[in-house]
């Protein structure tokens, strides 16, 4: 443990001109009486820290004691800080090997690139929960993430409806979208890649033997192509709509994306008052009812005749509903 601590005090002296005997008590979680025993084991194991007595004073490296990255540039060095996602790591168990790996990048940068992580994060944060949500971290994410990082196969089972399966797993990857954990892995049994949600994993049991990987997997485009394929399967249903210009900027923003991509490809030219009418893939009648109804007198439902029916019912009680607070009734 003191070790580690001792590594640490260094790590933090090279990547800052001088630090106080509080601000290291702060970093190393420490009493300063313990910094200035470490200071002194430093000093007698031959690392060059010295104590600056006064007002202002504090403790700093001397006589170039650092090792230095001089390849990477600025902009190298910010995009290194802009790749840990904290509440991801710390969600996975990561959080202080990601801290401690910023630390020694840190110290082994050129002074003039030693700000990067500071305009790094003025700049850029991932919020990764959608809105008005509380998500929860998994129990077993962290169980999960080891089996990841190590290669290790894992005999999960998993909760489908009311019952659970049992699966050995090649866990592959991690994924975080919209606050929720996803696993994409390749099962023993089948040899195909499938995706767990992570918080259904009723156990997962980590074995030693450890899985060959396969190199030409490639995570992003596996997630990607699985992600268009659940929202193409969601889509059983048509509905036929007339949209306004402002409809069809709209659309995307009211229902599924992949659904308004597929809808305004195949729309036809618009019509003398620039309206275009599109067939749109929906997963049920009463899905889109509730979509479309967000772009209010923006859209025109065609058909299906009952879905229809349903519109003009709701715009002549609003009408009514509007008529009667005219009257002041």
């Amino acid at each position: 443990m003191r070790a580690a601590r001792l590594i640490k005090m260094v790590l933090l002296l090279q990547s800052r001109s001088a630090m106080t005997a509080a601000e290291l008590a702060g970093e190393l979680e420490v009493s300063e009486r313990t910094v200035m025993r470490d200071a002194q084991a430093l000093s007698e194991a031959g690392v060059p820290v010295y104590a600056d007595r006064g007002r202002g004073g504090g403790y700093r490296l001397v006589g170039g004691y650092r090792t230095r990255l001089t390849g990477l540039g600025r902009s190298e060095a910010e995009a290194l800080f802009l790749s840990g996602v904290p509440g991801a790591l710390r969600e996975m168990g990561l959080e202080d090997a990601a801290s401690a790996a910023r630390l020694k990048v840190s110290a082994a940068l050129l002074p003039s690139l030693r700000d990067a992580s500071r305009t790094a994060s003025q700049r850029f944060h991932l919020d990764a929960p959608n809105w008005f949500t509380e998500p929860e971290t998994p129990a077993l994410l962290p169980d999960v993430a080891d089996a990841v990082w190590d290669d290790r196969r894992v005999v999960a089972r998993y909760r489908r409806g009311e019952s659970e399966v049992r699966r050995e797993l090649e866990p592959y990857g991690l994924v975080l979208k919209a606050g929720v954990w996803y696993l994409c892995a390749r099962v023993a049994e089948s040899d195909s890649y499938r995706v767990y949600r992570i918080d259904r994993f009723a156990s997962v049991e980590a074995g030693e033997e450890r899985f060959g990987r396969d190199e030409e997997f490639d995570l992003p485009g596996f997630w990607n192509q699985r992600a268009e394929q659940f929202a193409h399967s969601l889509l059983h249903a048509e509905v036929v709509v007339r949209l306004s210009a402002v409809g069809v900027r709209r659309l995307a923003y009211a229902v599924d994306p992949v659904a308004a991509r597929r809808a305004l490809a195949g729309a036809g030219a618009p019509d003398a008052r620039g309206w275009v009418t599109v067939t749109l893939p929906v997963e049920n009648e009463e899905v889109a009812h509730g979509q479309l109804t967000a772009l209010g007198p923006e859209a025109e439902v065609l058909a299906p005749p009952r879905l229809r029916a349903r519109f003009a019912a709701d715009a002549s009680r609003l009408a009514e509903l509007y008529a009667r607070q005219g009257d002041g009734g």
